[in-house]
Parts: C-alpha cells; structure tokens; sequence
C-alpha cells in the first residue's frame, strides 16, 4: 500500500523543490512500506529524518534570502514536524515503542500536501516575486527590513 501518491496536485514548478518533495514522498514511502512489511522500519524512518531534516534546512535558507521573518509560522511548522519526528525517534529506540512510528506515517502524509499547497507554494511565490533563485543564491530584489515578508508569506497568515 502506498502511504503518500506524488501527483501533479503536489508539484508547484519549482524544480528544486518539487525534486526535494518527491524524495520525500519516495522517503515517505518506504517507511511506510517497511511498516507494511513488519521488517525493522528504523533504517527508512533515519533516512526519512535526515532527509527531512535536509530538506526543511533547505527551505529555511531561502527563505531567510527572500526575507521572511525569522519565527515566522512556516518555519514554527517545520520545528514542530522535527520535534515530533524525533520524539517518535526517542520513543522507538530509548522505549522501545513503536506505535509512534505507526501514528507518524499516517499524520505525515495528511499533513505533507496541506503544507505544499498552502507554506509551500507562498514560499515559491515569494522567491518569484522577488526574482530568488535557488540554484544560485542570487535574488533579483534586494530585502531589506521594510520588504521582509511577514509571517510565512502567505496573504492568508495571520503574522
């Protein structure tokens, strides 16, 4: 059974990003299907924090380029999904409870197409407007203090 199926509803034509959200889904998946298979999942579910813990890192550098406020609700999202995955880390090897690692695959792929379609699609909204590539680093419009984006750079945030 499949956890989480990449759709074009999934990609924001960002191909950087939209690579990284695949991975994620792949990574998503063969937790999921280790689960499935009553194998050891842990070796799945390490590549599947390190590689989120990768990619958020990723997301969080550019934003920091295009000027979104440091505590602002995308990133508070992004700690909180770690603070809950490695709690779910802690549980499976210091307690040996893996029923965590069970509630976790579902909860993540429920929330990972809300996240693209809301945080992350005003994140690549925001890198466009301000001409950012992430290839290079490079953003057409300089950020300053009065063009930082506000919350998550999302018109709907409450920041």
């Amino acid at each position: 059974m499949t956890t989480l199926a990449w759709t074009d509803n999934l990609v924001l034509n960002q191909p950087s990003l939209d690579t990284t959200h695949q991975e994620f889904v792949e990574h998503l998946n063969a937790f999921g299907d280790a689960l499935d298979a009553k194998v050891d999942a842990l070796p799945a579910y390490h590549a599947l924090l390190a590689h989120t813990e990768a990619h958020f890192a990723m997301e969080e550098d550019w934003m920091a380029r295009c000027g979104f406020e440091p505590q602002n609700c995308h990133s508070s999202q992004h700690a909180m999904v770690l603070n809950v995955m490695r709690e779910a880390l802690r549980y499976a090897t210091e307690l040996n409870d893996r029923e965590p690692l069970n509630i976790l695959r579902t909860e993540l792929a429920g929330w990972f197409p809300q996240h693209a379609e809301m945080m992350d699609a005003a994140l690549v909204f925001t890198m466009e407007q301000r001409g950012f590539d992430p290839v290079t680093g490079e953003c057409r419009e300089a950020v300053t203090a009065e063009a930082g984006a506000a919350g998550c750079g999302s018109s709907s945030c409450g920041h």
